[in-house]
């Protein structure tokens, strides 16, 4: 499995960003996918979560109301749509693939085996 993040940029407070993930080398309908934001000097963050066929997903309450996470399986894609950019907000984005989807275990790491690289986010005020 191959995982590319990709749409990170540069932007003002307030506007917004959509990041895409590409998957490739296995079928995307099988897997669960996340995605994940880590800032400099913090922990790994989780963002959101989506289930095989997109009917759930999961969001941290700090990106809630926010940031939407969608999937186009025919594409082999992963989206989030991030609204309302704000300095928090800045961070290096990746998105990850999973085997199961939970409340909880799809909120952490080590409920991915698959990650991408990932891309900048950069928010000016």
């Amino acid at each position: 499995v191959q995982l590319q993040a990709s749409g990170g940029g540069l932007v003002q407070a307030g506007d917004s960003l959509r990041l895409s993930c590409v998957f490739s080398g296995r079928t995307l309908s099988q897997y669960v996918m996340g995605w994940f934001r880590q800032a400099p000097g913090k922990e790994r963050e989780f963002v959101a979560a989506i289930s095989r066929r997109g009917g759930s997903t999961l969001y941290a309450d700090s990106v809630k109301g926010r940031f939407t996470i969608f999937r186009d399986n025919a594409k082999n894609a992963v989206y989030l749509q991030m609204n309302g950019l704000n300095s928090e907000d800045a961070a290096v984005y990746q998105c990850a693939a999973g085997l199961s989807f939970d409340n909880q275990y799809s909120r952490v790491p080590a409920g991915y085996g698959y990650w991408g690289r990932g891309t900048q986010v950069t928010v000016s005020s």
